[in-house]
């Protein structure tokens, strides 16, 4: 299960930092991680298919901004977060 509580306080910016784009991107790859899981469980479960495919969506739109905005950011975050990455920009 999702420990949203410990998953903001480890990705906050600061003390009430609860929607920045980086616990935001954390939060969608907590809820992706429980959903792919219960997908391989559960094959026929068609909606959940759908969720998970609009939830990646969600993520790899706030994950191509972060890059735009702050690339050291985007690096560190996938490293932590062990999320793979394109080769869109290299510096």
């Amino acid at each position: 299960m999702i420990d949203k509580k410990q998953t903001i306080q480890s990705h906050a910016k600061h003390g009430t930092d609860t929607g920045s784009t980086t616990v935001q991107i954390a939060l969608l790859t907590e809820r992706i991680n429980n959903l792919s899981g219960h997908l391989t469980a559960n094959k026929k479960d068609k909606h959940g298919q759908r969720g998970l495919q609009l939830l990646n969506g969600q993520r790899r739109r706030l994950l191509k901004y972060l890059e735009r905005t702050s690339y050291d950011e985007y690096i560190a975050l996938t490293d932590q977060l062990k999320i793979r990455r394109g080769q869109r920009i290299v510096r």
